[in-house]
């Protein structure tokens, strides 16, 4: 026995845990109380996984009351998230031929977390709450949980008051933000100890006072490690990274010595330090030192190398936890991947989890969102909505979905998205009416983009830019200008990103003055500012002066800059520049395919055909292909996309008779297809045939199909609409009598009575 008493002591990590468990076990030992009561405290300090705790708990038939007790320390430190298990304990506890004493009662409070309201209710009734240790607990339920005023009442109550209930009351107030209430019960206490001058450290570091904080610290009699932890927390989460280190520093020349919460603090100064070398120092002193991590600490170790990008060493660090992983942990490393675009082997740990929370949800569905996959993060938000035994959607979650229907333009499914937000009662906070926005922008209805913007009671600089980039893409300059001085009188500073989409909105709407006035309130316009000028100048035909203005930058004009000019020198069909800013194009993005396409339509339209076959040679010889274009259209709560010549959908033969019988009823109306953009030199009548299947003509004939006739209809593509599509579709609108919105990778398209909203510039 004395040899297992002794390799108790040591356990400093869970694998000496499990070790000594086998141990046990070989000794016919491991269900007696004595040691698992025992083991169940230690996965407490280590804070194992509830599956392990709960295995060891079932070993034994019949647990004793220290068993129960330890077992309910342990939910105390999960919070309200096992509130479930901690009645089942209790009610078990209580079918147990055991003396239940009053002492169980505190624990069976803190295991509660929240929820432990339901527990003062019961412990009344037992005639237990004058008890000091009850009641102690309970105004620690409400100091921590709410309301403060309850726990007020109960101290008031109180006529011998211990330093612990003085504690716990100051603590109430600081978790409350109610400094003058915790500074004068500080003034007024008796006396004090470590827990009361880290309190204020605590209350100080939370309303950002580090003066203060760092104050009360230097001033404690004796320090203890909770409060050196306290002060180094304060200033990790306050983005003091490098003050957070150098006390660490001086806690290491101290007699206290770190504990694992102090690694874990200090691995997560260093991932938030933006010196790489000073973490990479850290690590190394942790291994000349031989420290042996904890889970715990070994799981902020992963966050910094996920933090970091430094994937293989945030990997090995995840194996090596090997069954010690919890859900922290694996959401760390799936993170650690989705933000590097690797969503396969995201995916594949997010498969593998053997329990996972609303975070890992989170992760995996904005990892598919912010990396271009916006249809599957919607299918793995329906599959999270749907199961059983999953955690129901939060904020995080909905601003991600919500995100990736505007992405997708699918109005239907972001409608239905928010139907789950109200019937969840989920509160949206600024991001969240944002990401609203930010989907009827993306999906052409912006009578709801500014429903959503005027019921915001705060806007940030996020909600402005969102609206006038909605504006922009719809040719509202007007609209754009306007809310930039509603924006200013609102004292809401701009920022880059403004002054990008209200250059975007003037050139739209073809407001040269009012945006040339922009471009010179900028006090340091950069590239981007410059490229939205070159296009502003290109759409009213100023292409000498667009070219002089690119001579004459302060900086270097990136490919956003040429890329305004090339598009200019498309409509206006100036070869002579077209060539000129191709070739610079050429040169810094060269496997660009759209560059290559833009100067061969300038050839084509210009009959230059030898030109156009000297430009494809260069596409072939680079290696670039011209990128397929695909067109959309949501119906019934799906996509239904086409590519040009696209016969692989269900309702095809009933599309090409459709767009057949269209296509005479544009040409009896005096229609002639546009051939310019067939990169080919063939007969004119395949050039017709060629034009006459591009993907969004199939997609609007698959809408007029299916949709009402007071329907609008929305279409989605890929790539700049041609200009044989876009007459046809102001020929669609006028025969049909349909409002016909189309999102192109450069704007709206709002075609109507024949006509479109971008007055034929784009």
């Amino acid at each position: 026995m004395s040899q297992l008493d002794s390799l108790a002591c040591k356990i400093s990590n869970l694998s000496q845990l499990r070790q000594f468990h086998a141990q046990l076990i070989q000794n016919s030992l491991h269900h007696h109380s004595q040691w698992v009561s025992l083991l169940i405290s230690q996965c407490t300090r280590l804070r194992a996984p509830p599956p392990y705790t709960r295995l060891i708990f079932n070993s034994t038939p019949r647990p004793d009351i220290h068993v129960f007790i330890s077992m309910l320390k342990y939910y105390s430190n999960l919070g309200s998230a096992h509130f479930n298990q901690v009645v089942s304990l209790y009610q078990k506890l209580q079918c147990c031929d055991l003396r239940i004493g009053t002492f169980v009662y505190p624990v069976l409070i803190k295991s509660a977390g929240s929820k432990g309201i339901e527990f003062h209710a019961h412990v009344l009734k037992l005639g237990l709450a004058s008890d000091p240790y009850v009641r102690n607990a309970i105004m620690g339920l409400y100091a921590k949980y709410g309301p403060v005023e309850n726990a007020r009442d109960v101290f008031a109550e109180m006529r011998e008051r211990t330093l612990a209930d003085w504690n716990n009351m100051i603590f109430g107030y600081w978790n409350w933000g109610n400094k003058a209430e915790a500074c004068r019960l500080f003034d007024m206490m008796p006396e004090r100890n470590v827990v009361t001058w880290t309190a204020m450290v605590t209350g100080y570091a939370r309303m950002k006072d580090l003066e203060n904080a760092r104050r009360y610290f230097d001033e404690i009699p004796e320090k203890n490690v909770v409060s050196w932890n306290a002060m180094l927390s304060a200033y990790a989460q306050n983005g003091f990274p490098e003050e957070a280190l150098k006390l660490f520093d001086d806690m290491m020349n101290s007699r206290d010595k770190p504990n694992e919460t102090t690694w874990a603090i200090v691995i997560s100064a260093c991932s938030s330090c933006g010196d790489c070398s000073l973490a990479d120092s850290f690590v190394q002193k942790l291994n000349q030192k031989r420290i042996h991590l904890s889970y715990f600490a070994k799981t902020a170790l992963l966050g910094m190398y996920a933090k970091r990008g430094s994937l293989q060493a945030a990997r090995q660090v995840f194996d090596e936890l090997g069954v010690s992983r919890n859900t922290v942990t694996w959401n760390a490393m799936i993170s650690a991947y989705t933000r590097v675009g690797d969503l396969a082997s995201a995916r594949e740990l997010f498969d593998k989890m053997p329990e996972r929370d609303v975070v890992t949800w989170n992760s995996m569905i904005s990892g598919y969102a912010q990396n271009g996959q916006s249809a599957l993060a919607i299918d793995l938000f329906k599959d999270m909505i749907t199961a059983a035994d999953d955690p129901k959607p939060d904020e995080v979650t909905m601003v991600s979905v919500i995100s990736a229907c505007g992405h997708l333009g699918a109005l239907d499914i972001g409608n239905w998205v928010i139907s789950i937000v109200r019937k969840n009662h989920i509160k949206l906070s600024i991001s969240g009416y944002n990401s609203l926005i930010f989907l009827y922008s993306k999906c052409g209805s912006m009578d709801d983009a500014k429903r959503t913007f005027q019921e915001m009671t705060t806007r940030d600089v996020v909600s402005y830019n969102t609206l006038i980039a909605g504006f922009a893409a719809h040719g509202h300059g007007m609209e754009a200008v306007k809310l930039l001085s509603k924006m200013k009188g609102e004292f809401v500073e701009p920022d880059r990103v403004t002054y990008i989409v209200i250059l975007t909105a003037c050139s739209h709407a073809g407001m040269l003055e009012e945006g040339w006035k922009v471009f010179e309130s900028i006090k340091a316009p950069d590239a981007d500012h410059y490229a939205c000028v070159i296009d502003l100048l290109g759409r009213v035909g100023k292409l000498d002066e667009a070219k002089k203005i690119i001579d004459d930058m302060p900086k270097e004009p990136h490919a956003g800059v040429y890329g305004s000019l090339l598009n200019a020198s498309r409509i206006h069909k100036r070869i002579d520049l077209g060539e000129f800013a191709a070739s610079t194009l050429f040169e810094l993005e060269p496997h660009n395919s759209g560059n290559y396409i833009l100067l061969s339509n300038i050839y084509a339209s210009a009959g230059r055909w030898d030109d156009v076959v000297r430009v494809r040679e260069l596409m072939r010889k680079v290696g670039v292909k011209k990128a397929t274009g695909w067109s959309w259209v949501e119906y019934k709560g799906k996509l239904h996309k086409f590519i040009v010549g696209d016969r692989s959908h269900e309702r095809s033969d009933d599309v090409y008779r459709l767009l057949a019988e269209l296509g005479r009823k544009m040409r009896n109306s005096g229609y002639m297809a546009d051939k310019t953009c067939v990169l080919r030199d063939v007969e004119e009548e395949e050039k017709e045939e060629m034009v006459g299947t591009h993907s969004e003509k199939l997609a609007v004939c698959f809408a007029l199909l299916v949709t009402d006739a007071e329907a609008v209809i929305r279409v989605v593509k890929n790539l700049r609409v041609c200009w044989d599509c876009h007459t046809a579709m102001k020929m669609i609108s006028n025969l049909e009598g349909r409002k016909i919105i189309l999102r192109d990778n450069n704007r709206f398209h709002c075609f109507s009575d024949g006509i479109c909203s971008c007055g034929d510039y784009w």
